[in-house]
């Protein structure tokens, strides 16, 4: 396993546990506004598995979880392998992921090595290419169809990106059944980010205010829909 870095704790990121946060490195898309651009390429500074698994020895009994995110985690070809040397631990894991490839998600869950799954939703299909470089809206949607099939304990997520207004917002929910749990994520401008993408970084946002003016039509499609700010 390549990391590329290490959150000793997290409250946020796995629903009802204390969780550290491992982050990989390498992913096979490029979203115009990605908060960890750093860890989209494959090389780079990188955190020993040794020193995670002896972080992991350290904390057994302190922390109830391990969320293994990215960059793109199934992008690592021992992640399988990780997982089971995980498991004996006693933490529960959590797998953060594009969605696309849902044969691998599919094996993981079913082989005991997943508690829970968040897939990432970016986009109505025809906007896959402009804001994240590949047109894989059917990977992630067969990833979630999966997952649903299994009884899977999962989350959809989507970030409220630039220029992403409420009617294409209630459109995206509404393309699938009502879900277990959709989680919105507020944007925040990247520290880091491409020079070419200032201009549209800088369009206007969907704010809590927004979503709780459309929240209404978002609950009918999504009754699950988590929109804190």
């Amino acid at each position: 396993m390549i990391f590329g870095g290490m959150q000793r704790s997290s409250t946020i990121d796995f629903p009802g546990a204390l969780a550290c946060v491992l982050f990989t490195r390498g992913c096979d898309l490029d979203c115009f506004y990605c908060h960890n651009r750093e860890l989209i390429a494959g090389d780079g500074d990188q955190l020993a598995e040794a020193a995670v698994f002896s972080f992991l020895e350290k904390r057994r009994g302190l922390l109830d979880g391990v969320v293994v995110s990215g960059g793109e985690p199934t992008l690592q070809p021992d992640l399988e392998e990780f997982l089971r040397r995980v498991r004996p631990l006693g933490y529960r894991v959590k797998l953060d992921t594009n969605g696309r490839r849902p044969a691998l998600v599919e094996r993981l869950w079913k082989e005991g090595l997943l508690d829970y799954v968040a897939v990432d939703v970016k986009a109505l299909p025809a906007d896959y290419p402009a804001i994240c470089g590949a047109d894989c809206f059917s990977d992630v949607r067969l990833t979630i169809d999966t997952l649903c099939s299994l009884g899977a304990a999962f989350e959809a997520r989507t970030t409220l990106y630039p220029g992403l207004d409420a009617g294409a917002l209630g459109e995206l929910l509404a393309s699938f059944p009502p879900l277990p749990r959709w989680r919105l994520n507020y944007f925040h401008m990247p520290g880091a980010f491409r020079p070419v993408d200032e201009t549209r970084l800088r369009l206007p946002a969907l704010t809590p205010q927004s979503v709780g003016e459309a929240l209404p039509k978002l609950l009918a499609a999504q009754p699950n829909l988590l929109h804190g700010a």
